[in-house]
């Protein structure tokens, strides 16, 4: 039976959240929050997030295994551009401490498994529709797929359609849905940038967090 609240997870809830699901197929989006997870903890980023009014499901430290929960998958995080965040039965939003540039699954993975069960029990696939991600600064350049997107299971932020975001770069996804999918779609360039725009993509939000 799925639980609300994710048993080894400490929580900071939400004052605000994206409103109830929509319905669907139920998804899990992974971004990168940029940081040294040996100097910053989960809880700090957490609370950075629900101040700044974009609360995450969870927040996790993959060096210390540290999570930090806000939100009931039942209701919607704020990560992503606007009424993708309801999309779904559930669309779960994970925070990961880290960097895009140095994926976080070459380093410990502690609290992963626990994760994983939580989603599982949600009805995630344990499949990855749109392939690996790709590395920064390329990751922001990816065709992303309403299609792929409507399959439901594992994504990263730069393969939501809409996100202008390149997080979390060149993660193995096999170390997250393990060797259940049968083959991983290839990403593929974008067709067209945003014509007429000229400003650099941000890859997430570098407020510093102490």
């Amino acid at each position: 039976m799925a639980q609300a609240w994710l048993p080894v997870a400490s929580r900071i809830p939400a004052l605000e959240d994206s409103g109830h699901m929509r319905g669907g197929i139920p998804r899990v989006v992974w971004f990168i929050w940029p940081t040294d997870p040996q100097r910053v903890s989960a809880r700090s980023v957490a609370q950075r997030l629900v101040q700044i009014k974009r609360p995450a499901h969870l927040v996790w430290n993959p060096i210390t295994g540290q999570i930090i929960q806000s939100l009931s998958p039942t209701r919607a995080a704020s990560g992503l551009p606007g009424d993708l965040n309801r999309h779904g039965r559930v669309c779960v939003q994970i925070r990961v401490l880290g960097s895009v540039e140095e994926p976080f699954t070459e380093s410990k993975l502690d609290g992963l498994d626990d994760i994983l069960g939580w989603l599982d029990s949600w009805g995630v696939p344990r499949r990855w529709p749109a392939g690996p991600p790709l590395a920064y600064p390329g990751s922001v350049a990816v065709q992303t797929s309403r299609r792929l997107w409507a399959r439901g299971g594992h994504f990263g932020n730069s393969q939501v359609p809409g996100s202008v975001e390149g997080d979390p770069g060149p993660i193995d996804v096999h170390r997250i849905v393990g060797g259940q999918e049968g083959s991983l779609a290839v990403p593929r360039p974008r067709e067209e940038m945003d014509r007429g725009c000229t400003g650099e993509r941000s890859v997430v939000n570098n407020s510093t967090v102490i």
